[in-house]
């Protein structure tokens, strides 16, 4: 037989009318109780009604999720962190891949936004200005990616980066090169930006820019060439794949890494402690970056009014593997090819 909110009810001890606030309107319920509801009616296999809370709540109970590249573990990790959020509070998730195409991303919020309550728009390549428009048509929630005074998760590119550099400074290394990611990133942007206001602070240090590519592992190959031109000693590369690109091509000419090129990536993905050589890297704790950007979409989509909440605490953390080592001797390459 089919748990209903009258059994969760008699089981928590609470009202029928307390089990359905619990689940249509949460922050009407004093903590202990939602929890106590909402753990026995998991407990009980309960699953409400959707379609009558909505027509109660005028609400569909579903939010979205949009992020550039599902097949790039950063955004996987972030998507499972939605998910699990999304669950406890009774959502149902509707996913959405942009292709790393700006032109879809409008699109996409805009046909989303007739099924869920809320969005949640993970690293956004789309202008600020087209951000902003689509924050006057639904609730919007912004993950790793600040357009003006829009709720938005943030992580602190500047700290992550000043750990990776400072990591290699005490290698010895004082020609640092960036390859950076897509020339719409607000990630790769802010890490350059980073990446040069350390290098502002310690004279002794040049900071090479070697300019945008694809956020994959081809970015990395193709960067790979033009790293060695540049003298650079170590390379601080936009995120792990790019990185792992960065090694085979670095193999296939011949440069031991991290005999003469230091490499460090960004994201601490589970590849980066697979590869050879294992890959250094700053990560973030992704899912839970995942789960912050719920609690931020769920805070609007009950509270259109409350002031806009913003995270900073997601900080990244220096991962120290094979992939780096102390500036050689001798200062310089040692191509084979």
């Amino acid at each position: 037989m089919a748990v209903n909110a009258r059994d969760v009810a008699r089981v928590a001890g609470v009202s029928v009318s307390t089990v359905s606030r619990a689940l249509a309107k949460p922050d009407e319920v004093a903590p202990e109780t939602l929890a106590r509801v909402l753990d026995t009616a998991r407990g009980m296999g309960y699953r409400p009604n959707l379609t009558a809370r909505g027509l109660i709540t005028g609400r569909r109970g579903a939010i979205g999720l949009i992020v550039p590249d599902l097949e790039n573990p950063f955004f996987s990790s972030v998507t499972k962190g939605v998910q699990n959020r999304a669950r406890a509070a009774g959502y149902a998730v509707m996913i959405a891949d942009s292709d790393e195409d700006p032109s879809q991303e409008a699109d996409l919020v805009r046909e989303m936004s007739r099924h869920v309550d809320g969005i949640v728009l993970c690293s956004p390549r789309a202008p600020d200005s087209v951000i902003h428009e689509l924050a006057q048509e639904c609730v919007l929630a912004l993950v790793n990616r600040r357009c003006g005074d829009l709720p938005a998760v943030l992580i602190d590119n500047l700290d992550g980066v000043r750990k990776a550099m400072a990591h290699l400074r005490a290698l010895g290394h004082r020609t640092i090169a960036y390859v950076g990611g897509p020339s719409t990133s607000w990630s790769s942007q802010e890490r350059l930006a980073a990446a040069r206001l350390v290098a502002a602070e310690h004279p002794d240090t040049e900071l090479i820019d070697l300019g945008s590519f694809k956020p994959y592992v081809s970015g990395g190959v193709a960067a790979a060439d033009v790293l060695i031109a540049s003298g650079a000693t170590a390379v601080l590369a936009y995120n792990d794949l790019v990185a792992l690109g960065l090694l085979e091509r670095l193999r296939q000419r011949g440069v031991a890494v991290p005999r003469d090129i230091s490499v460090v990536g960004v994201d601490n993905i589970p590849m980066a402690a697979l590869s050879s050589p294992a890959l250094t890297s700053v990560g973030i704790p992704l899912v839970s970056c995942g789960r912050a950007g719920v609690d931020v979409l769920l805070g609007l989509i009950r509270d259109s009014s409350a002031p806009a909440t913003h995270h900073h605490d997601l900080s990244f953390q220096l991962v120290v593997r094979e992939s780096t080592g102390p500036l050689a001797a001798e200062n310089g390459l040692r191509s084979t090819a």
